[in-house]
């Protein structure tokens, strides 16, 4: 039976960041496999969508908080519910719960088709980066917990992400759907590698250290900077790559200059090209992502994928899965521990290895996997269930 899914998420290229990578990765598979596939988010000047399904563009204003994100402002825009009310779809997924999720709730009803949402997101802490209050992030925390109520199936990323919606005082049953990775084991690591020295002058035999992700406070970098000031005071010679944009940029480049780490630490900016990235991924020794903010950090798989281990904050929601020294190494949130940990990996350079090809075989699933195995035997079942139930 043929598959008809639309998925709506406020995020999504050239705007990249781990629940546009779920979005665009599920799209991708339903429509190479299964049947056909929508999405729909907000525009993006000048941006031109080139995939093998259709994304829906609705009006959007800049965020001038979260740049480079856009707000969409597209509830009631005639052209977009003329495409919507066109289509053929039998199950909706909302990856935000924001102006996004919001349409894919009138469009669930107005359709009388299941509605699938997915929590990704410490809402809270990104309400509190912005307010500053604690009984304002509560309580729009609680608004966008009554999102979730009007939904037929909630999915979380992983059983800690699973709590953190619980403790929003979200009451009704949450499904785990894990986070995969669209990069593949590359066959010859070593001549990726060597590619990738080349493109970026990277120094061939020097240790080299990596975060990708979006470059804000809550994911903690100013702990990874104190940590290479320690590393850097202790002797060891490395390269820190920063792959990403965000808001907080320039207040980390000023924060590297003021540590005097400039000549060891490099911003790489945005990088699209999945082939270019898969081959920093690859050359790292160590990727670093000592983020509490987080819940499934689909880099972390990235860097499984290509047998990078990350070192990531004990007890965490990112650290579900991780053990110490096996397939990952684990850190206390603060820069002493995190320099300790990444000392304790680049002087075992046996463990480090063996890490990185643990990870590989225990957290890295592909994206095609979890369409397979977890995502639309899901949606069937959810289609199903809903048809008898409105019956």
């Amino acid at each position: 039976m043929e598959l008809r899914v639309i998925q709506f998420n406020e995020s999504f290229p050239p705007v990249m960041d781990g629940v546009a990578n779920v979005t665009r990765n599920y799209a991708y598979w339903i429509r190479k496999k299964y049947g056909k596939s929508y999405v729909v988010t907000p525009e993006y000047p000048g941006y031109v969508d080139d995939e093998i399904f259709p994304v829906l563009r609705y009006p959007s204003i800049p965020m001038v908080l979260r740049k480079p994100y856009r707000m969409g402002v597209g509830a009631h825009n005639a052209k977009l519910w003329k495409k919507l009310n066109s289509l053929d779809v039998d199950i909706v997924h909302a990856q935000s719960p924001f102006s996004s999720g919001n349409i894919a709730l009138q469009y669930a009803r107005q359709k009388n088709i299941p509605l699938v949402a997915s929590f990704h997101s410490k809402f809270y802490d990104d309400f509190k980066e912005v307010t500053r209050s604690d009984a304002i992030s509560w309580l729009i925390t609680h608004l966008v917990v009554d999102f979730f109520n009007y939904a037929d199936a909630v999915w979380a990323v992983n059983e800690s992400t699973k709590k953190t919606l619980s403790s929003y005082g979200y009451k009704g049953s949450i499904d785990v759907v894990p986070n995969g990775a669209d990069f593949t084991p590359p066959r010859d690591p070593a001549a990726l590698a060597a590619k990738t020295e080349k493109a970026y002058k990277i120094p061939e035999d020097g240790l080299v250290f990596l975060f990708v992700g979006q470059l804000i406070r809550q994911k903690n970098l100013a702990t990874i900077l104190r940590a290479l000031k320690l590393l850097r005071n202790a002797g060891v010679a490395f390269t820190m790559l920063f792959v990403g944009e965000g808001k907080a940029r320039e207040h980390f480049e000023d924060m590297v200059s003021d540590l005097g780490l400039s000549r060891c630490v490099r911003f790489l900016g945005k990088i699209l090209d999945r082939e270019a990235l898969q081959g920093i991924f690859a050359r790292a020794d160590l990727f670093i992502f000592p983020s509490v903010y987080d819940n499934a950090p689909v880099v972390t798989r990235e860097a499984a994928a290509v047998a990078t281990p990350s070192v990531i904050v004990r007890e965490s929601n990112a650290s579900e899965g991780v053990e110490d020294g096996k397939n990952g190494f684990l850190c206390d949130n603060s820069p002493e521990s995190l320099a300790e940990t990444i000392r304790r990996a680049i002087n075992d350079p046996e463990t480090l290895k063996k890490a990185g090809e643990e990870a590989q075989k225990t957290l890295y699933l592909s994206w095609e996997d979890i369409v397979d195995d977890f995502v639309v035997p899901r949606y069937r079942d959810i289609i199903e269930h809903f048809k008898s139930w409105s019956s």
